[in-house]
């Protein structure tokens, strides 16, 4: 490989310890140092971190087979854009938004909602309030670096080895002529992950000749193609990426801040102690900030702020503990204080009319269309977030809702709001949902398998097969994106299941990640399940839009059941994701014999 010197290294140098290996595979993009011209393909284009040649220098590879060193101490040419392909991971952490589990890669962890994180993806793609301002979690046990809001800051798309790019064989490339030949192309389907511990770090591929397969674009720093024609990929907030080695804190707090301001403390108690060690510390007496409003007085040589209140005290505060008090928007409607109170627990209905709860979602959560089927549905609060939105589980799912978008029905405790006293809260319950009926012929029939309630399924079958052709559920039909036969088979209910088999359920259907019933059992260790629908003519060996099998998911989630019974049933244990989910998979087997000789 043929190595531009872009900071007259060593590149002969010896490599270092395993706390900079931790960052070999990252994707990157230029950084705030930057000075070598086009070398990467310009502003946003992406390039993978091969090794460091020192502390202060990395081996960087970009997407348009350019090589080079690079800064990475002092001064800072690349940001971190992806560190999942690094096997980075936060251990009990999951999304709140997408669910993954754990974190793999920056962590986003909100300031301002108590226990809310979010994947770099969900972070970036604008998932949660852009207004709530977030910590960047690194690696785990780094320092937290406090950002400004998204709301406020830039974004630019990053460009290279995305789905439609065209690629050709790369520096990397050892898979022989799959492509076809040096120099025949390919075209990026998907990003994908090479192994369980290393997200993101794959395309797959189909060449031109017509073979398909998956390669390395990240893992273990290593890059198999080389992008000939580039394609866009996510957006970015560019400034709130890392720069690769700085370990700097990066704390700082909203830069518009001036005397005479308004501002609130509305972080976390233990959150506000820790960022007060070095910028005048905390005492009992500041805990009147935490319910009170302050005027800014002074900015210090440190560029701390110092805030009087009303007591007559002034206290000395990091700016990032800060939150200004804009003046309410000239003109907006629905501005009003919510009249009701809410608690954690409460049950609340949510508003039926359209068009007023687009209006009164706006800056509140914003409006979606996949919320379409809560409109006058009951739900359950989740959570209360500091401007006292909402975080409401309805219809099996979660969404945030301006306070004013929702009624509350019942407190925590059962006392009903709104009705006569001796109305019963299951029986109001039952008569709001029978009131409010989303239309979807399948929902009962989905929601009751999902439930296990066989019998409910068999008499919804009944009615549907007695009604005529076209009339009444389907028992294909789907609900939230699954069908009964997913989500009986994720919960693990063979009742439900030899009911739906017996009304002909299709095992083959996919949803909209390509799972089908046996990846859904896979997902929720359910071995027996896999026997029935294996019985039943399911094809173990299916991919997903992953290129994942159900044996895949089952190493990966170690759902050593459904594993053992996959090989029992004689799926292909072989079939290539990656040579690490075969070596899992090997493992795994070896276990599971040996645990079986001295049960």
């Amino acid at each position: 490989m043929e190595i531009a010197n872009a900071v007259g290294g060593n590149s002969g140098a010896p490599r270092t310890n395993r706390v900079m290996l931790e960052g070999v595979g990252a994707r990157v993009i230029r950084g705030p140092d930057w000075k070598w011209g086009k070398q990467d393909g310009g502003e946003g284009h992406v390039g993978t971190v091969r090794n460091f040649e020192s502390p202060d220098e990395v081996v960087v590879v970009w997407d348009n087979g350019t090589a080079a060193n690079y800064r990475c101490s002092g001064q800072y040419d690349l940001r971190i854009f992806d560190s999942a392909p690094t096997g980075i991971k936060h251990d009990g952490t999951m999304c709140d938004t997408c669910r993954q589990q754990p974190i793999f890669g920056i962590r986003w962890k909100c300031a301002e909602c108590g226990n809310y994180d979010l994947c770099s993806v969900c972070y970036h793609g604008d998932k949660h309030h852009l207004r709530h301002r977030f910590y960047r979690i690194t690696t785990p046990g780094s320092e937290r670096v406090f950002l400004e809001t998204r709301r406020k800051s830039k974004k630019i798309t990053v460009r290279g080895i995305f789905p439609s790019a065209r690629v050709v064989r790369g520096v990397d490339w050892q898979w022989e002529d799959q492509d076809g030949g040096n120099g025949r192309r390919g075209k990026v389907q998907e990003i994908q992950d090479w192994s369980a511990a290393s997200p993101r770090s794959a395309a797959y591929i189909v060449w031109d000749n017509g073979s398909k397969n998956l390669y390395r674009v990240g893992f273990e720093g290593m890059a198999d193609l080389k992008v000939v024609n580039d394609a866009k990929g996510q957006t970015v907030y560019r400034d709130h990426l890392p720069c690769l080695g700085d370990q700097g804190a990066g704390r700082s707090g909203p830069p518009d801040l001036k005397i005479g301001d308004q501002v609130n403390v509305d972080l976390e108690l233990e959150i506000v102690q820790s960022l007060q060690h070095g910028h005048g510390g905390w005492t009992d007496g500041m805990f009147e900030c935490l319910s009170s409003t302050g005027t800014v007085v002074g900015i210090d040589e440190d560029h701390d702020i110092v805030v009087a209140y009303n007591s007559g005290n002034r206290w000395t505060f990091n700016p990032a503990v800060l939150t200004k008090i804009a003046a309410p928007p000239v003109g907006e409607g629905f501005n009003e204080t919510p009249q009701q109170q809410f608690a954690v627990g409460d049950v609340v209905q949510i508003c039926s009319d359209l068009e007023r709860i687009k209006m009164l979602q706006r800056g509140h959560g914003e409006w979606a269309d996949g919320m379409t089927p809560t409109l006058g549905k009951i739900g359950h609060v989740q959570q209360i977030y500091n401007d006292n939105d909402l975080k409401v589980e309805v219809c099996n799912t979660t969404w945030t809702y301006n306070p004013l978008a929702v009624t509350k029905v019942a407190s925590k405790d059962g006392t009903m709001h709104g009705t006569t006293s001796g109305e019963r809260l299951s029986a109001l319950l039952k008569k709001l949902f029978e009131t409010h009926v989303s239309g979807d012929v399948n929902e009962e029939l989905v929601k009751s398998a999902a439930n296990g309630d066989a019998q409910k399924c068999e008499e919804v079958l009944k009615q549907s097969s007695t009604a005529g052709a076209g009339i009444g559920p389907d028992v294909n039909g789907v609900f939230a994106g699954h069908t009964a036969l997913q989500a009986a088979s994720q919960n693990g209910h063979l009742e439900v299941i030899a009911v739906l088999l017996r009304f002909h359920a299709d095992v083959e259907i996919e949803d909209k990640d390509g799972d089908r019933a046996v990846h859904h059992a896979a997902f929720g260790d359910e071995p027996a399940v896999m026997q029935l629908l294996a019985h039943a003519g399911a094809d173990l060996n299916a991919r997903n839009k992953r290129r994942q099998t159900a044996l895949h998911i089952g190493v990966n989630k170690g759902h050593i059941g459904v594993v053992k019974m996959l090989l029992d049933l004689g799926c292909h244990p072989s079939l290539q994701v990656s040579y690490c989910f075969v070596f899992i998979i090997i493992i795994e087997v070896v276990y599971i014999t040996v645990s079986a000789i001295y049960r």
